[in-house]
C-alpha cells in the first residue's frame, strides 16, 4: 500500500493520515523523551528513525497501520493512533501516543474511536486489544474508557504488559457505550468545556 493509498479519516477535530517525512521531527521529539518510557523508550535517535521507518513500512507489509493525527484548523500533528502488529505480536493491536504538550483534549479519545469504527466497519475487524505497560495508567484510563477490558487469559507481548481487549463491531454498534464515547468527544469540541481532575489523553 503506497502513501497515497492510505485512508484518510476525518471527525469533528481531526484529520488521521498516513505517516509523512516530515511529521518526523515531532515523532522524534516524543520518542526521544521521558514520554516514550511505556512504549520501549526513551529512543536514541536511530532508534526512533528506524521505529518511524517501521510505521511507514507497516502499511504496506500489513495493510493497515497508524495514522497520524492532524488538527483540521491548523495540520498541527498530535500523535499517532491505528492498528499495529509487528513480528510476534500475539493480536492486532489498537495503538495510540499523544504528543506531551497536548494532552487531556480528549484528542486520543478521538482519534483512536474513529480508527478503531474504521477498522471494524471498512477492514472486517471483529476483535482488537491494547498492549500496555501496567504503570501506565493514562492509557489504561482510555482503554477503559473505549470500553476496553482487561483479559488475564489473552497472550502478553512480553510477558511485561497487560492486556486490553476492546468491545467488538456488535457490542459497540449503536449502544449506549458508543453513544457515551461520542458524547465525551463532543465536550472535548466545545470550546467551554473545562474538563477537572487527571488530564487524561
Amino acid at each position: 500500500m503506497s502513501g497515497s493509498d492510505i485512508p484518510v479519516i476525518e471527525t469533528a477535530r481531526l484529520v488521521l493520515r498516513g505517516p509523512e517525512p516530515e511529521d518526523y521531527p515531532d515523532f522524534k521529539a516524543t520518542f526521544t523523551s521521558y514520554r516514550a518510557r511505556f512504549m520501549g523508550g526513551p529512543l536514541n535517535q536511530y532508534e526512533a528513525w528506524m521505529l518511524y521507518a517501521a510505521e511507514i513500512g507497516h502499511w504496506q507489509i500489513r495493510g493497515y497501520g497508524m495514522w497520524m493525527i492532524h488538527d483540521r484548523e491548523t495540520d498541527r500533528t498530535y500523535g499517532m493512533a491505528g492498528g499495529w502488529k509487528p513480528a510476534k505480536w500475539p493480536e492486532r493491536e489498537i495503538a495510540w501516543v499523544i504528543w506531551p504538550e497536548v494532552t487531556g483534549r480528549g484528542i486520543a479519545l478521538e482519534a483512536t474511536h474513529a480508527a478503531r469504527r474504521y477498522y471494524y466497519e471498512q477492514q472486517g475487524w471483529d476483535a482488537a486489544v491494547s498492549y500496555i505497560d501496567p504503570k501506565n495508567l493514562d492509557s489504561i484510563r482510555l482503554a477503559e474508557r473505549l470500553g476496553a477490558v482487561k483479559d488475564p487469559r489473552a497472550d502478553s507481548v512480553d510477558g511485561s504488559d497487560v492486556v486490553y481487549r476492546h468491545p467488538g463491531p456488535g457490542a459497540l454498534r449503536d449502544t449506549q457505550l458508543a453513544h457515551g464515547i461520542e458524547m465525551e468527544i463532543g465536550h472535548y469540541a466545545d470550546p467551554m468545556f473545562r474538563p477537572e481532575g487527571w488530564a487524561v489523553d
